[in-house]
């Protein structure tokens, strides 16, 4: 695990390009504090700073040259399968005119190299894990960048006619110089609406995401995105398995899966909430480790968030060396600065990773599971049954419009309540339609209330687009609200989390759910077997007596910090003085942001913390980053 810079520059000279990714390295040290490396040829420089996690050698060194020197590439990631690959890759099929390679490390970053000497493009094809890297080709003046399909591993560029500068972070663009960056204000409705920017775009106008699942190419200083993989081309209802057969092909794939996540040379351990997930990936680890895991768990003084006794049963049942980790206010107080210093892109959450990651770097351990993705593949959000329920409820689509606008308008005058609000809002959708209802599902806040906040309301969620071509089968209305969540959710917050707060402190996360074969086969399972009759049933099922019913049949909490309470009382000082700030800045509506403080404050059932904690981090990324407004 690494953080990856390149510049593509005709405008550059060779010291200004030199100094350029020194820079660069340098705001990504905290990615790769075991080596770092610059290559520079004329009008290219590349960048790399290593986190050595597989062949820990000088081997391993970045950037990595072919055997015949001409390729280049930096790497940043895991290639699950990359044994099995070096072996291929190491014979030819008979009649075929390819050449064998001859390896010179242990590393997957020779094997990517090697794969793509053969296949070139299409090797993206063959990888089975997370990545994001840059391979140069000294012959044709070419570089190629792909990002793997799921979008763990961040790719974040810049495109003008000072060159082409891409990097693993966002901040290591903004220190590089190579021009004065702003807030993009076209994305300030989405951010306040979903508490963050969705790929391409982010929060800095003329910095884009490369989109998961994509690779570009660069010949001649021009630029050429393709998507090599998209996760709807997988929906299906033909899944020709019972059940049971079902089962059995999930449990192998997950556990095939888990077993390839622990191929390191470095000590690991697992990221355990006692919630389902991080459960049952724990308890696979102890199925096919020699040795006991190490996991790790937060919990509160507040027992309403706490879930530590959960995450001592299951660490009971599988003999792990178990750390708790006990946080109070005072000790997230003075953890904060560092954490929100962490955040490379301003967001809601990713708080709470910085603290577990933290605390499992300090015992020692570089390589850590995580259970992120369960919820997203096996309908764990109370969302897709929402979801489920309004795209198959014949009496609520046969309701006039009209009849429907007015229970709507006796919720709103009757209750406080956001979910009632929500609930009118789609009542008065013109169709109950996953382009209209999903958006809402995450939403914070209502049209009229987003409308009070900022000065223009639209948005353009990309995440929607590939229903726009598509005819919704009404058999798959969970596998696609899955893509919707990957695309949305699990891309823009959950993952980019993860990778900013656990390798600003040098951790490696990661996430058996997400690996390409199991999640392409969950997407082609219809809705019957799928449908959560009790929480992510079909997962349960496919691990029958491997977790107990203390775990699987207990109402879902999720990985929150007690957020409300803190807020209100010992980072109240921290968090007014923000809003101020942010109000002082006048990109929002006057008086908007201090008056929804207010009332948080005065406890407005509307006004939850998640509506006012991404403005106080949004302000406080601004004036780390010194961005222009």
């Amino acid at each position: 695990m690494c953080g990856i810079n390149g510049i593509l520059s005709n405008s550059l000279n060779e010291l200004e390009q030199a100094q350029m990714i020194e820079v660069m390295n340098k705001a990504l040290h905290h990615r790769g504090p075991d080596d770092t490396g610059i290559f520079q040829n004329g009008k290219i420089a590349l960048g790399h700073t290593r986190l050595a996690i597989i062949d820990l050698s000088a081997n391993g060194h970045q950037p990595f040259f072919s055997s015949n020197q001409r390729y280049v590439m930096v790497f940043n990631g895991e290639i699950y399968n990359y044994k099995e690959l070096k072996l291929e890759l190491q014979r030819v099929a008979q009649g075929s005119s390819d050449l064998p390679y001859f390896f010179k490390t242990d590393t997957d970053t020779e094997v990517v190299m090697a794969a793509f000497i053969r296949w070139g493009a299409k090797c993206l094809n063959y990888l089975n894990g997370m990545f994001a890297f840059a391979i140069y080709d000294t012959h044709k003046n070419s570089v190629f960048i792909a990002r793997d399909r799921m979008g763990v591993k961040p790719l974040y560029f810049n495109y003008s006619d000072k060159g082409f500068i891409f990097s693993s972070e966002v901040r290591a663009i903004l220190k590089s110089g190579i021009q004065s960056f702003s807030l993009n204000h076209s994305v300030l409705a989405e951010y306040a609406q979903y508490q963050t920017v969705s790929a391409p775009n982010t929060i800095v106008k003329g910095i884009q995401v490369l989109q998961a699942g994509h690779y570009l190419e660069i010949v001649d200083q021009k630029v050429h995105q393709t998507a090599y993989w998209q996760a709807p081309h997988f929906i299906t209802t033909t899944n020709a398995l019972s059940y049971s057969e079902t089962c059995q092909k999930i449990n192998e794939l997950l556990s095939l899966s888990v077993q390839r996540r622990l191929i390191a040379d470095v000590p690991f351990g697992a990221f355990l909430s006692g919630g389902i997930d991080s459960s049952i990936v724990v308890g696979l680890m102890a199925k096919v480790s020699s040795e006991p895991i190490q996991t790790f768990n937060v919990s509160f003084d507040e027992d309403a968030f706490s879930e530590s006794v959960y995450a001592r049963s299951i660490a009971k049942r599988f003999n792990t060396q178990h750390h708790e980790i006990r946080l109070t206010p005072q000790d997230f107080l003075n953890d904060l600065p560092y954490a929100l210093m962490a955040m490379d892109h301003p967001g809601g959450d990713g708080i709470n990773t910085y603290v577990v990651a933290k605390a499992t770097r300090k015992a020692g351990i570089t390589m850590a599971l995580s259970g992120v993705g369960g919820d997203e593949l096996f309908a764990g959000y109370p969302n897709f049954k929402r979801l489920h329920h309004l795209q198959n409820d014949w009496r609520l689509k046969l309701a006039p419009p009209l009849v429907r606008k007015m229970i709507a308008l006796g919720l709103e005058c009757t209750s406080t309540r956001i979910s009632k609000a929500k609930i009118a809002e789609v009542l008065r959708l013109p169709d109950f339609g996953l382009q209209q209802t999903y958006p809402l599902s995450r939403s914070l806040f209502t049209k009229k209330e987003l409308n009070k906040l900022v000065k223009d309301s639209s948005i353009a969620w990309g995440a929607l687009s590939f229903l726009e071509s598509k005819k919704i089968n009404a058999n798959a209305i969970l596998s696609y609200t899955s893509v919707l969540e990957m695309n949305s959710y699990l891309q823009n917050v959950l993952l980019r989390d993860t990778d900013q707060m656990a390798m600003a402190v040098a951790l490696e996360v990661r996430e058996p759910f997400l690996d390409v074969k199991l999640v392409e086969f969950v997407l082609g399972i219809n809705d019957a077997m799928k449908f959560p009759h009790s929480p992510k049933k079909l997962l349960v099922d496919s691990v029958e007596g491997l977790i107990p019913k203390e775990i699987t049949e207990r109402s879902k909490m999720g990985f929150v910090l007690p957020w409300a309470n803190w807020m209100r009382l010992e980072l109240k000082p921290f968090c007014e003085a923000q809003i101020l700030s942010l109000e002082n800045k006048q990109i929002f509506k006057p008086g908007a942001i201090l008056e929804l403080w207010k009332r948080f404050l005065q406890n407005d059932n509307r006004v939850t913390w998640s509506r006012v904690w991404h403005f106080i981090t949004l302000n406080y990324w601004m004036e780390a980053t010194k961005i222009e407004i």
